[in-house]
């Protein structure tokens, strides 16, 4: 089954509702699965933690497969710097991952989107 992970842009108290509705449809029976989901409070802050080169990190990184990160920045061609910079955010938010050797790696085989208005 792919990992999907939902990227979304909604106001706080939709979280609530989401879990409100969880709660709901897992009364009484077996649990549903949990999705996997990454919620901006507005579109401005999602632009500003995925940029266009934190974008093509991500996709550069999820056709490599796990890399440290000096190697993620050869294959991008970019600072060093810039490249922990971007990842330590991507961590942060958990759209890359490490593994016990310390490479970082993605573990989502999908993104998507929901911007609510």
């Amino acid at each position: 089954m792919p990992k999907t992970l939902y990227v979304r842009v909604s106001a706080p108290a939709d979280a609530l509702d989401r879990f409100e509705a969880a709660w709901h449809l897992a009364s009484g029976r077996a649990a549903p699965a949990p999705l996997d989901i990454l919620s901006f409070a507005d579109l401005p802050l999602l632009v500003k933690s995925l940029t266009p080169a934190r974008w093509t990190l991500l996709r550069r990184l999820a056709k490599a497969g796990p890399l440290t990160i000096f190697g993620l920045a050869k294959l991008l061609g970019r600072d060093y710097k810039n490249v922990h910079t971007d990842v330590t955010r991507l961590v942060d938010l958990g759209l890359i991952g490490k593994n016990d050797a310390g490479e970082v790696l993605v573990a989502w085989e999908a993104i998507r989107a929901e911007l609510r208005l």
